[in-house]
């Protein structure tokens, strides 16, 4: 894990604030997709219609991995109240049925969230570079 966020943070050196925020973003929103497999295709369509950094996004796919699982079960709960219909999770044997509720309840929940941390990264980023440039007496 150390090493992946080694070489996120190298991959990472040199590019403006806007495509690390979206390289973040669209790397844990799309890594975080209820559907196993999914979210490395997500990340290679994501990398070349947003024309970012296609190996950090995969890293941030990477290093969010755990999230997928971990949020697997919340997301088919909040995709079943969507749909108003009883909760299917996988432990449940309807697997299909999980799976349609979870994607609901992730595009529900993470791409709003996906909106919300863009703003708040780029925020963040262009601030610490605003410092960093002020530190060095250049002028703003």
């Amino acid at each position: 894990m150390r090493r992946t966020a080694l070489r996120l943070l190298a991959a990472l050196e040199g590019l403006s604030a806007e495509n690390i925020a979206l390289i973040v973003t669209a790397g844990l929103v799309l890594g975080t997709f209820p559907v196993y497999g999914c979210p490395t295709l997500l990340c290679v369509l994501a990398a070349f219609a947003l024309r970012v950094n296609f190996p950090a996004l995969q890293l941030v796919n990477q290093l969010s991995s755990p999230l997928q699982i971990a949020l697997l079960v919340p997301l088919a709960r909040l995709g079943s109240r969507i749909f108003g219909a009883p909760a299917a999770t996988p432990v449940t044997g309807k697997l299909a049925l999980a799976a349609l509720n979870a994607v609901a309840g992730w595009f529900c929940a993470c791409v709003p969230f996906g909106f919300l941390l863009y703003f708040l990264l780029l925020y963040a980023l262009r601030r610490r570079q605003e410092g960093c440039s002020n530190k060095l007496g250049n002028p703003v």
